[in-house]
C-alpha cells in the first residue's frame, strides 16, 4: 500500500528548466546580477539564456529595471529566431 511521502516531508515539485548545473566559479559571478550586469561566458548561449530570463520574468509577472529591459533589448536584436515560452505561474 503505498501511503505517499513521510510525515513531515513534502513532495518536491517538478524541477523547473530554469535550473542548469554550472561550476562554482561561474555561480559566484553571477550571484545576483540580471543579465545588464552579467551575461555566460559563452556567446552562443546568450539568446537562450535572455529567452529563459524573460521566460521568468513572464511566468511570475516579475518587474524589470530599465537597465534590464534595455540589456534584453539589446540582446534580441542578435536573437531573431529566438522563442520565448513560458506558462503563467499557477
Amino acid at each position: 500500500m503505498d501511503r505517499g511521502p513521510a510525515r513531515g516531508v513534502r513532495e518536491r515539485p517538478e524541477q523547473p528548466d530554469t535550473l542548469i548545473a554550472v561550476s562554482a566559479a561561474s555561480n559566484r559571478s553571477k550571484s545576483d546580477k540580471d543579465p545588464a550586469e552579467w551575461l555566460p561566458s559563452d556567446g552562443s548561449y546568450h539568446c537562450t539564456y535572455a529567452a529563459t530570463w524573460v521566460g521568468t520574468k513572464l511566468r511570475w509577472d516579475l518587474a524589470v529595471d530599465d537597465a534590464e529591459r534595455q540589456a534584453l533589448l539589446g540582446l534580441a536584436e542578435d536573437c531573431a529566431t529566438t522563442t520565448v515560452v513560458y506558462e503563467l505561474a499557477p
